[in-house]
C-alpha cells in the first residue's frame, strides 16, 4: 500500500467549513477598499530573486534565512513571493502605471516564507495589500489608516487592536541616527546576540528588531531615532497626528517600531493585538517613497499596508460572525428531473441566493436529514401529491412557522420575501 502524502509542513488546506468565513472577510474587505475607489492588481506568485535583494534589502532575516528560492531550468534565479509590495512596484514600472498618474491599488493572495510553523503564523500565509503611488502629502497616510480603522469596525474588531506610530525620516536622519547608534552599540557589544553582532556591521537599524532579551535590555538606553528627525520628516509626521486628531483616531506613539523591511522611510505603523496571547501585528505598513527610483524607476512617493489573513481568520473566529449556511433553500425530491428543473428556475429567479438540489437519491427522511445537515433555512419538498398537482411543499427548518404548499409557478417569490426577511433581521 502507497504511503499517503500530506502537505508540506506549514502550507495548510484550508478546508470547506472553513472557506465561509474567509469569505466573509474577503467580501468585506473588497467592500471598504471599493468604497474608497481602490482597484485591484493579481501579480505572479514567483518573481525574479534579484526584485527582492534589491527592495528588502540583503541583510534581512527574510532575504537571509526565510526565502523560498530556486534556480529554474535557464539558470535563472526565482523566488516565491515573501511580500507583495515589490511585485507591485515591479508590475507598475513594468505597465507604465506610474508617469504622471497616481494610483490606488490593492492584491491579495498567498505569500512564502521559511520560518517557524506557529499560531496565525506559517511558511505559506496570505495577506491583503494595499499601496498607493504618486501622493507625497501625510493626507494618504491618514487615508490609509482611516481605511483600515473603518474596516475594522466592518469586522467587528476595532475594539480588539490598537494603532502604534512612529516616523523613520528620510535617508539622511537615519544617517544620523545610524552613526550614533552604532557609537552606543558598540559600547555594549558583549551584552548582543549574535544576530546583532552581524547587523551592527552591515546594517545597524536591523538590530532594533531583535527579539534576543539581552539586546532587548541593551536597546532600552540607546539613543532614539525621534530625535534626530529633520524638519521635513517631523513636518511630516506632526501633519499626519493632526490629521488622525481631527478624525478622531486613537493611536500610540511607539519610537521602538521599525519596520522590517529596508525600504521605508517617514511614517511607519501598525495595528497590533493582544487577543491571540502574546502582542501580535494584524496590519503593518509605512512610507516607501525610495522604492520606485531604488527598483529603476524615477522618484515616486508612496505609501501601502499588508493585512495578515490567517491572524485577522483567528480574531474573527473568537466573534463567530453570522455566515451563510451550505445552502439558504434544499430541495427535496423521488423525482431528479423535476427537482433539478425547480433548482434552475429558483438560481434564475434569485441569484446570489444558495440552492441546493438532493442528487444521490434516497428515503425522503434520509433527504431531510441531509437538508437539516446542510445548514438550509428552507426545504422543498416535491413528493408525488406536490408534483401531481403542480405545487411545492415550502417547510421551514430554523425559523418559526408552518409548513405551506403554494403552486410552483408562485415558489421563488414566496422564498425569496422570506429570506429578505431574515437578511434584515440579522442586519
Amino acid at each position: 500500500m502507497s504511503r499517503k502524502i500530506a502537505s508540506v509542513r506549514g502550507m495548510n488546506d484550508i478546508l470547506p467549513a472553513q472557506t465561509p468565513l474567509w469569505q466573509w472577510l474577503e467580501a468585506r474587505v473588497s467592500r471598504v477598499l471599493d468604497a474608497y475607489g481602490y482597484n485591484e492588481i493579481r501579480m505572479p506568485l514567483v518573481e525574479p530573486t534579484e526584485l527582492f535583494k534589491r527592495s528588502i534589502g540583503e541583510v534581512t532575516d527574510i532575504v537571509e534565512k526565510e526565502m523560498y528560492t530556486f534556480d529554474d531550468r535557464n539558470g535563472d534565479s526565482l523566488t516565491l513571493r515573501p511580500e507583495g509590495t515589490a511585485g507591485c512596484v515591479r508590475a507598475c514600472e513594468q505597465h507604465g502605471l506610474l508617469y504622471n498618474q497616481t494610483q490606488r491599488l490593492w492584491y491579495r493572495g498567498p505569500m512564502f516564507r521559511y520560518e517557524r510553523p506557529q499560531a496565525g503564523r506559517y511558511r505559506q500565509f496570505h495577506q491583503i495589500g494595499v499601496e498607493t503611488f504618486g501622493m507625497a502629502g501625510p493626507d494618504i497616510d491618514a487615508e490609509m489608516i482611516l481605511l483600515t480603522a473603518r474596516l475594522w469596525r466592518e469586522l467587528g474588531l476595532l475594539d480588539q487592536v490598537t494603532l502604534e506610530l512612529n516616523s523613520l525620516g528620510l535617508s539622511e536622519d537615519r544617517a544620523a541616527y545610524r552613526e550614533a547608534l552604532v557609537a552606543y552599540l558598540r559600547v555594549h557589544e558583549a551584552q548582543l546576540d549574535e544576530d546583532s553582532l552581524r547587523r551592527l556591521e552591515r546594517n545597524p537599524l536591523r538590530v532594533l528588531d531583535s527579539k534576543d532579551p539581552g539586546t532587548r535590555a541593551v536597546l532600552e538606553n540607546a539613543p532614539q531615532l525621534s530625535d534626530y528627525l529633520g524638519e521635513e520628516a517631523r513636518s511630516h509626521f506632526e501633519g499626519l497626528c493632526a490629521l488622525l486628531n481631527a478624525a478622531g483616531i486613537a493611536y500610540r506613539l511607539n519610537p521602538g517600531l521599525v519596520r522590517g523591511l529596508d525600504y521605508y522611510g517617514k511614517t511607519v505603523f501598525e495595528w497590533v493585538t493582544d487577543a491571540l496571547g502574546a502582542q501580535g501585528t494584524v496590519c503593518a505598513g509605512g512610507r516607501y517613497d525610495g522604492l520606485v527610483a531604488q527598483l529603476g524607476g524615477k522618484p515616486t512617493p508612496a505609501v501601502g499596508f499588508a493585512m495578515g489573513v490567517e491572524r485577522l481568520i483567528l480574531l474573527l473566529a473568537q466573534r463567530q460572525p453570522e455566515l451563510r449556511p451550505d445552502a439558504e433553500l434544499y430541495i427535496v425530491s423521488s423525482d431528479a428531473p423535476a427537482a433539478l428543473a425547480l433548482a434552475e428556475r429558483l438560481r434564475d429567479a434569485l441569484p446570489g441566493r444558495r440552492v441546493r438540489c438532493h442528487c444521490g437519491g434516497g428515503s425522503f427522511k434520509s433527504q431531510m436529514k441531509k437538508a437539516d445537515q446542510s445548514g438550509a433555512l428552507y426545504a422543498l419538498i416535491l413528493g408525488e401529491s406536490e408534483l401531481a398537482e403542480g405545487l411545492v411543499m415550502v417547510k421551514p427548518l430554523r425559523q418559526d412557522g408552518e409548513q405551506r404548499q403554494v403552486p410552483q409557478a408562485d415558489v421563488a417569490a414566496l422564498v425569496g420575501g422570506l429570506l429578505t426577511q431574515i437578511d434584515t433581521q440579522i442586519g
